[in-house]
């Protein structure tokens, strides 16, 4: 296991709950309700709160590829994310697909930098080899 050396950034939240509670940050700009998946309940759920996490923080990694290779993302990125949670032998299981839209680079450009960004980015490394995972250009 990889162990941090440099401290960045800390997320700390308080959820009470769970998946039918609320979730707030310590500095106030996260408070939001929490509803289960497919309720109907005003709140949303952990696994749309994952895919926005991991969808945006795979852009920051591919601007991050993009700048390393002295190019810009083009106006437009964008990532689709979307992550089941399910069943399956071991119990309560997620998978996740992201597609991603780069306009206008060509295909293996683009290919290029999704590749660069799931090797770079945090969420991709902690999934990878944990869930199932599909990563496509749209």
């Amino acid at each position: 296991m990889n162990k941090i050396d440099n401290v960045l950034y800390t997320g700390k939240t308080r959820t009470t709950g769970g998946r039918d509670g609320a979730a707030h940050s310590d500095d106030g700009r996260l408070d939001i309700k929490l509803s289960p998946p497919g309720s109907h309940g005003a709140g949303t759920n952990p696994e749309q709160l994952f895919a926005a996490g991991w969808s945006a923080c795979f852009i920051g990694a591919m601007g991050r590829a993009a700048k390393d290779r002295n190019l810009s993302l083009p106006a437009g990125t964008a990532v689709d994310a979307e992550v089941d949670l399910g069943t399956g032998g071991d119990g309560f299981l997620l998978q996740a697909r992201l597609k991603v839209s780069l306009p206008g680079l060509p295909a293996d450009t683009a290919q290029d930098l999704v590749d660069a960004a799931h090797q770079i980015c945090p969420y991709s490394k902690m999934s990878r080899g944990n869930i199932d995972v599909a990563i496509s250009l749209a």
